[in-house]
């Protein structure tokens, strides 16, 4: 009689390993399957200056977002109302729809899944992959091993009802402001050694805080503290640092800023930042919106603290 011959523990775990892998990858259908159907499917576009976004339900797992903020690129997460995935790394593939047989799916590449509300969070190159994929007919999905079994979880987008909202979604984005108010909630102005003058990068920034002010009401104030580095006197490095705050503050006034929003200080060389004298001689603008408590209430060497 012949011998069977035994395998080694480890030779027989990396055989069912993958084994079940082969099984997950070659049967989705055995898959938790997440995603709106023709009946359900629907594109829900959220659009102002600060923010276009294209929103679609997830039956009986959360939302799929697609966003985009002023001043930076399309991006995509997930938002799931339950943790169903495991954290670790997912994959994400552009596939035809189970009506569009016979169509090969496209990889995009591995995607990391986390703990938390937001688990799946994708750049700008992922995401207009995955736009364009819906707007062609396919369907993006998202494959993640299950948190409680070992079955894979599969998440798909709908392009059913995709498209018009996509248009308006083009719209939205060609009116958005230049920036966001975390791109200039804090902005700093440099100066050359004695100098108080803007440079073209310096009217630019100065531009779009401008632009961002007018457009967003909740914005009440915006301070302007001039500095200097410690070269010279201190008599005459406060009234340098004056001088770099009343340019700054009047060209922001000649660009429509509301005078009335405008704080203007100056600090000759009693803040530094830094041991080199080219960070210390600056002007800093900061943006105040309305129920914000202000880290600076009075500028004063005795008791109040500086971060400008």
């Amino acid at each position: 009689m012949r011998k069977l011959k035994r395998r080694s523990g480890n030779e027989g775990g990396t055989a069912i390993a993958g084994a079940l892998l082969l099984w997950t990858c070659a049967s989705p259908a055995l898959a938790a399957s997440y995603g709106a159907g023709i009946e359900n499917s629907q594109w829900y576009l959220s659009e102002s200056v600060f923010e276009c976004s294209l929103v679609q339900e997830v039956p009986g797992f959360g939302r799929a977002v697609f966003s985009h903020r002023a001043g930076e690129d399309l991006a995509f997460h997930l938002e799931s109302t339950v943790a169903l995935m495991k954290p670790g790394r997912g994959q994400l593939v552009v596939e035809a729809p189970v009506w569009r047989p016979g169509v090969a799916p496209r990889s995009v590449g591995p995607v990391s899944v986390s703990d938390g509300q937001r688990s799946v969070s994708i750049g700008a190159r992922e995401a207009n992959i995955m736009a364009q994929g819906l707007l062609q007919g396919m369907q993006p999905t998202l494959t993640r091993v299950s948190r409680y079994a070992q079955e894979p979880v599969r998440v798909s987008l709908s392009n059913v009802n995709f498209s018009a909202p996509f248009s308006g979604y083009l719209q939205c984005v060609s009116g958005l402001l230049p920036v966001n108010y975390d791109q200039i909630r804090r902005s700093r102005v440099p100066f050359a050694s004695g100098g108080a003058e803007l440079s073209e990068a310096d009217r630019t920034l100065l531009d779009n805080i401008v632009t961002y002010v007018r457009a967003d009401s909740t914005i009440e104030r915006v301070l302007v503290d001039g500095h200097s580095d410690s070269i010279g006197s201190r008599i005459d490095n406060r009234a340098l640092s004056e001088e770099r705050a009343n340019v700054v503050a009047e060209y922001l006034k000649a660009q429509g800023l509301d005078e009335e929003l405008l704080v203007v200080r100056s600090h000759g060389d009693q803040f530094p930042v830094s041991r080199r004298h080219r960070d210390n001689r600056r002007v800093t603008i900061r943006l105040q919106r309305q129920g914000e408590r202000p880290e600076l209430q009075q500028a004063s060497g005795s008791g109040a603290s500086f971060s400008g």
